[in-house]
């Protein structure tokens, strides 16, 4: 965060982004933009006439920029000023806020940010700026201006994937304001973080806007995890005002980490030792390398006429050297014996062991992507339209390459013969020790997977105003996504493995977005929806698992119900929705470690949230969800009628600031969440929990003082859930607090 307290955006800003986007919106009345579009000083503008909503209101993303009101979907936008105010400082963090999001670890052949959203996995339905950001990294938010969630299938906006939603990262902008903030923090961890956001005119209509970011020590109370990064993010607006606008930027960022693979699951829950327990080696960690770059041109033929040009080109390197905690058993003279049934035990805590398994691997991954969108406003007769075409076209690239150490346990062989499952050694259960991977077990190379995917998607959406009430929304768009991919091990030079030697598949799909508003007043909007997205079976370009060939795509369809009311002069804004998706085609795991796309997943909820001023200095920001997920239908053994896995029934969050006077600001917040299953069986329960938040800011024209403090009552819970070995659960951070000083000018 570049400040404890950011200064706030000015209208003016806020009035030029519209003007060059508002047409995407499903249905909002574009501001008019083009020669005589107002400079973006940073000064306050007064507008005369019918009020415009309150900024909060306000949604970034591209093709659906604009007012929320006009939005046939649910939104949460995620600001600067409500992460700064909590010391969220990654996309994890900020997540957080959104009830119906719930946390993975790293797992696999996936790592960094892992979510599932609605009941459904998300790990590819991140977007910064509008583009894919599917590289396997974990996100800061240095740079960002604000994080927002698309709820619901999106395929129509986005292309393939977004089955729960899509989650985009707003970048900050450029503005011909003067300015610059500069933070310093750290925690009673001990992690030290430090970062600055620098304006810069150079001219008239151009701007430089510079973030960085650097970070060292230990993110929460679990033992042995740290972190040491350091990100910068230039971003150059030239043509500010005029009809033709050009802005480049680009992002890169260093991640030396250590990512948590939590603890194992014993008679039917993680098992119970103390939160601070870490399993692994010293040796461990995971180096992250992000370079991404952007490049957008916009011109307005007239103020009804756009055209929108991008191009962005991200490459992530992650080189792992990992430990987890795999399965539990006995350790004694011959080695380690797996308990019989697997999982369960009436032993004393202290006489059992955990087997640990290395998770070594080096990906790359790259994205190059060009979009453009044409929007124009106009009429026909009493009717009037806001089109928008575009076209999306781009190459995925991913390479992964596994590493395994086979290692004993006392001296007894832990993997078979010929192996390569990667079990390193064996460590007591309550006292695993932290020393350093074992010499003698060497790290050998595995199974090398590379893909490669070609995607082409052209879309039109038409907004249509009947009058000043209603509006209906219609939208298609039709992808082709084409992947290759390879497995050096398979199943056709290994006895028993089911991944597939190579695969290509082409998958073509029409997705379709419908929508009906009804504005009754300017403070209240309604709305009805359905959309549709699809899921190619090659979507992660990762291992495959399979008889013959890659399955069908799963396919999604969602309806919705909604409405968005202002209240207090449009200061205070309330949502709610009622929902259900339903997944076609879903894979299930047979006996045999191969997959049938003959599952069904139907999610059914209600959404509420809140969020801005109840009244002048005091602000909330609160949500709900309740989320009815089963999986209707599946061939695998235990899983039909259960509950997916991490899909809590009720979540919810609240967080609230006051300010007592113009220098001191007091908040806090609560999150609960309810039961959530750790396996698609529903095997091993993860109990619900209720954390607390507090802050207390001190703030001067110049600087500002602030305090977090991170779970006040120090509860015991499971944050992110890992589905490999039975169901893993890493536990949340203790009691933490953050100091940050910020100078801003």
């Amino acid at each position: 965060m570049a400040s404890a307290t950011p200064l706030p955006a000015s209208p003016n800003r806020k009035i030029a982004f519209v003007a060059s986007l508002a047409a995407m919106a499903l249905g909002a009345t574009p501001a008019h933009a083009g020669t005589d579009a107002p400079e973006d000083t940073g000064a306050d503008i007064v507008v005369t006439g019918t009020p415009a909503p309150a900024i909060g209101t306000k949604v970034a993303t591209p093709r659906i920029a604009g007012d929320q009101h006009d939005i046939a979907q649910s939104v949460t936008v995620l600001d600067k000023e409500l992460l700064g105010a909590q010391g969220a400082t990654s996309l994890a963090d900020a997540l957080r806020n959104v009830p119906g999001i719930t946390l993975g670890g790293a797992e696999g052949g996936q790592i960094g940010n892992n979510i599932n959203l609605n009941g459904f996995t998300a790990r590819t339905d991140i977007f910064l700026d509008g583009f894919r950001d599917r590289g396997q990294y974990y996100r800061d938010t240095f740079a960002l201006d604000s994080v927002e969630v698309l709820m619901g299938p999106s395929s129509m906006l986005f292309g393939r994937g977004s089955t729960g939603g899509a989650i985009n990262q707003v970048p900050h902008q450029a503005t011909l304001k003067p300015g610059a903030q500069i933070a310093t923090s750290v925690n009673t961890n001990g992690m030290v973080r430090g970062t600055a956001g620098i304006d810069q005119p150079l001219s008239s209509t151009a701007a430089l806007r510079v973030d960085g970011m650097w970070q060292d020590g230990a993110p929460t109370t679990r033992t042995a995890m740290t972190n040491r990064d350091y990100g910068f993010a230039p971003t150059l607006r030239m043509g500010i005002g005029t009809p033709t606008e050009v802005t480049v930027s680009g992002l890169v960022q260093h991640n030396r980490d250590r990512p948590d693979y939590g603890v194992s699951p014993l008679n039917g829950a993680p098992v119970s030792v103390p939160r601070n327990t870490v399993y692994g080696y010293d040796t461990d960690r995971t180096i992250q390398d992000v370079t991404a770059g952007s490049a957008a041109i916009t011109h307005h033929f007239s103020p009804q006429v756009s055209l929108r040009n991008q191009v962005q080109y991200n490459a992530v390197t992650t080189d792992a050297v990992e430990t987890a905690a795999n399965t539990i058993g006995t350790i004694g003279s011959n080695g380690f014996a797996v308990l019989t049934p697997a999982a369960t035990s009436s032993l004393p805590l202290a006489m059992l062991g955990v087997r640990l398994q290395s998770h070594d691997r080096v990906i790359h991954d790259t994205s190059l992507f060009d979009q453009a969108e044409l929007k124009a406003e106009f009429g026909t007769g009493p009717l009037r339209h806001t089109l928008l075409v575009g076209s999306e076209l781009g190459r995925d690239t991913y390479r992964n390459q596994l590493y395994y150490r086979n290692g004993t346990c006392n001296g007894v062989a832990l993997n078979a013969p010929g192996a390569i499952t990667g079990y390193v050694g064996c460590v007591a259960l309550l006292d695993p020790g932290y020393g350093d991977s074992p010499a003698a077990v060497a790290e050998a190379p595995g199974n090398y997977a590379t893909g490669r995917a070609d995607t082409l998607g052209v879309y039109a959406n038409d907004t249509l105003a009947l009058g000043e009430r209603l509006k209906l929304v219609g939208g298609l768009r039709w992808d082709s996504y084409a992947a290759t991919i390879t497995n050096s091990i398979n199943l056709a030079n290994t006895p028993g493995n089911t991944t597939l030697p190579y695969a290509r598949q082409t998958v073509h799909y029409t997705s379709v977005r419908a929508g009906a508003i009804w504005q009754p007043t300017r403070a209240l909007s309604t709305y009805a929806s359905f959309s549709t997205s699809f899921d190619p079976a090659l979507e992660q370009l990762t291992s495959t698992t399979g008889i013959s060939a890659p399955l069908p795509p799963e396919t999604n369809h969602a309806y919705e119900l909604g409405g968005k009311w202002d209240l207090a002069h449009d200061r205070l804004h309330l949502n709610a929705a009622a929902f259900q998706i339903t997944q076609f085609n879903s894979r299930s795991q047979n006996s045999d470690n191969t997959y049938t796309a003959n599952g069904t997943v139907r999610v059914r909820g209600v959404r509420l949230g809140a969020d801005g001023e109840i009244v002048h200095g005091w602000k909330v920001f609160a949500g709900y969800s309740h989320l009815d997920a089963r999986i209707v239908q599946a061939i695998a053994v235990g899983t039909q009628g259960k509950v997916p896995i991490n899909t809590p029934r009720d979540a919810a969050m609240v967080w609230s600031t006051l300010d007592l006077d113009r220098h001191w600001q007091i908040g806090g917040g609560a999150t609960t969440m309810g039961k959530r299953y750790a396996n698609n069986t529903d095997t091993v329960a993860v109990g619900s929990y209720l954390r607390t938040d507090a802050t207390i800011a001190w703030r001067q024209p110049r600087y500002d003082l602030r305090v977090n403090v991170f779970n006040l009552a120090n509860v015991h819970y499971s944050d992110a859930l890992i589905a490999s070995d039975g169901g893993r659960a890493v536990p949340g951070t203790g009691r933490t607090a953050l100091f940050t000083f910020a100078w801003h000018m």
